[in-house]
């Protein structure tokens, strides 16, 4: 059955029996209700998510004390490689995320990066086995051959293309998966982004558990086998899933029309505004059935001259250069690209916050006392620290799903109990006091240090499980809001948006470094970050966040209030009246 063949009239009688979101089965159909899509195809793709996170976090928790005890290297290096490497692997997405949508599609764009991403596994356990790629032939190394060096870091950084195309499109790819015009499956989308955070954080808590251990006490070599198997078995069960999903076709560079709207309306510029926004072009509802049309909103109005029909003659449209007159739709997703701007501004100073608990904190823990048990019988991993993070994560994300959401439905009448806005708004606020009690448990280990009193590991578990309620609030909400919040044909962009406000932040954190430890030596003054944790002052720096987030959550509360909402006109089949409340922020 092929989209021609559905008339319009029989697309509402049709729509519990097909979907008819303009996706595609895996033969190029039509793709029937019952037998594709919903949470019978998300959960195929969850299984490869749940790998990958366990590969990625199984690496990043534990990366900087490879690079200090492997690789020899100082405490600022090893916190700058850590942050670079972070840096690169969030900022790919954006590349990975333009191919799926404007050439490949998604599920291609998810087969060709794992394999890039197994590649890189498989470097990395090679150089832990291959005599002449290991660190050092004798047990006691007090240099690493450059050969390992070399090795290590090509291994990682095909790690990071591999993450570039696979997070973005994996994700996006799963959301596809639910109708957003069927009343069932719009409830499973809501829900889709939380239990997609429950199997990340599930992953994250097996890495920084077992892998961990793994890496710690039995060899690096050990784990890279392991990770590498996961990885092939999840890659199998991926491609079992193949007849169960729903596809998009890709639809050339999204950026092109982005561009026309700009092009168009400052060649328009000394047009006079028409009097009533239904003059601008528009497609009809009846040939306009692959893609959805947007309402009309009051933002920008400069850009809307692109969609003025000169001298008033609506004649032959197709003959009119794309350059010279585009439609409403596409006006308003130029919109939506430049509206998500502030937003993705806004929240760079939580994304700072967040990249503590890789490098720094993680750092702390190993200097710390870890023996939980006092007979040195079990001593904590330094990276499983990071494991309260994510169980934090786990449980605030359950308890906001089936308790909170629910309660506050009845209270705010929004289909999503608090907006999504407001959702990484609370986070922020939790990321506040993560640096306030990183700060404070800080300075009380420096004071035990100077003492010789050893401060145990156990002290930093607040900080850990605070920013995994953030994280629950902030990165679940930025994942929706950029999935949501973007034109439909860059969505896979849209979660490279969110995955980028990571990369930056990495590259800001280690900017941050450079610039206090410059303006110490302006002034002569002791720098904050010495050789190592107890000839650094740290917990100045986790004040200097405190401050900054706290002016940053003033700034993003305004952005919020004056960002426009995505609103999505009802088809002529669906006229259902919550598909503008769903595809909306409210």
């Amino acid at each position: 059955m092929e989209h021609e063949k559905i008339g319009v009239e029989d697309l509402f009688d049709d729509q519990q029996k097909w979907v008819l979101d303009s996706s595609l089965d895996c033969r190029g159909r039509v793709p029937l209700r019952a037998r594709t899509g919903a949470w019978r195809a998300a959960l195929f793709i969850i299984a490869i998510e749940f790998s990958e996170r366990l590969s990625y976090f199984g690496l990043a928790t534990n990366l900087v004390v490879y690079l200090t005890t492997i690789l020899h290297q100082d405490l600022k290096m090893a916190i700058r490689n850590a942050n670079y490497w972070a840096g690169v692997t969030a900022l790919m997405p954006l590349i990975g995320g333009f191919v799926a949508d404007a050439y490949l599609g998604r599920y291609a764009t998810v087969l060709v990066s794992t394999t890039i991403y197994l590649m890189g596994l498989v470097l990395l356990t090679m150089s832990c086995f291959i005599p002449d790629l290991k660190p050092c032939q004798e047990e006691v190394c007090v240099e690493p051959r450059k050969a390992h060096e070399i090795a290590f870091f090509i291994a990682i950084y095909l790690i990071s293309i591999g993450t570039g195309g696979h997070k973005p499109s994996l994700e996006s790819f799963g959301a596809d998966q639910f109708d957003g015009h069927h009343v069932e499956e719009r409830k499973m989308k809501m829900s889709y982004f939380n239990w997609w955070n429950v199997c990340v954080c599930t992953g994250i808590l097996t890495a920084v558990t077992a892998l961990v251990y793994i890496e710690d006490r039995v060899g690096w070599g050990v784990a890279g086998i392991v990770l590498t198997t996961i990885m092939a078995i999840s890659l199998l069960i991926f491609l079992i899933g193949k007849p169960f999903y729903r596809y998009r076709t890709p639809s050339g560079s999204p950026l092109t029309p982005f561009l026309q709207v700009f092009v168009a309306a400052i060649a328009k510029r000394n047009l006079p505004y028409p009097s009533n926004p239904s003059l601008l072009h528009e497609f009809s509802k009846a040939e306009f059935t692959n893609g959805r049309l947007l309402c009309h909103t009051k933002y920008l109005k400069f850009l809307d001259k692109a969609a003025i029909i000169e001298d008033g003659q609506p004649l032959a449209f197709e003959k009119q250069s794309s350059w010279r007159l585009v439609t409403l739709t596409k006006v308003e997703e130029a919109k939506l690209i430049i509206n998500v701007i502030p937003i993705w501004l806004s929240t760079l100073a939580f994304g700072i916050c967040a990249t503590q608990t890789t490098t720094f904190f993680i750092k702390q823990s190993i200097i710390m006392d870890r023996d939980i048990t006092g007979n040195k019988s079990f001593i904590i991993p330094p990276a499983s620290m990071f494991s309260l993070t994510a169980l934090a994560s786990i449980i605030s994300i359950t308890l906001y799903e089936k308790l909170l959401v629910p309660l506050l439905r009845r209270t705010t009448q929004n289909q999503r109990g608090i907006n999504i806005l407001q959702r990484i708004g609370t986070g922020m606020i939790f990321s506040l006091i993560t640096m306030i009690i990183a700060a404070l448990v800080e300075k009380q280990r420096l004071e035990r240090t100077e003492n010789n009193k050893p401060m145990s590991v156990i002290w930093l578990s607040p900080q850990f499980i605070v920013i995994g309620i953030a994280d629950a609030f902030t990165l679940v909400g930025l994942q929706e809001y950029f999935y949501d919040q973007v034109p439909d044909s860059m969505r896979s962009l849209g979660i490279a948006l969110y995955l980028s406000v990571l990369g930056v932040a990495s590259f800001l954190n280690n900017l941050l470094i450079t610039t206090v430890d410059t303006l110490a030596d302006d002034f002569s003054v002791r720098s904050w970050f010495g050789k190592d944790l107890n000839s650094s002052r740290l917990d100045r720096f986790y004040w200097l966040l405190a401050c900054i987030t706290t002016a940053n959550i003033c700034v993003f509360v305004v952005v919020a209030k004056r960002c426009p909402r995505k609103t999505v006109q009802p088809s002529q089949a669906f006229a259902d009246s919550t598909e503008a409340e769903f595809m909306s922020v409210a």
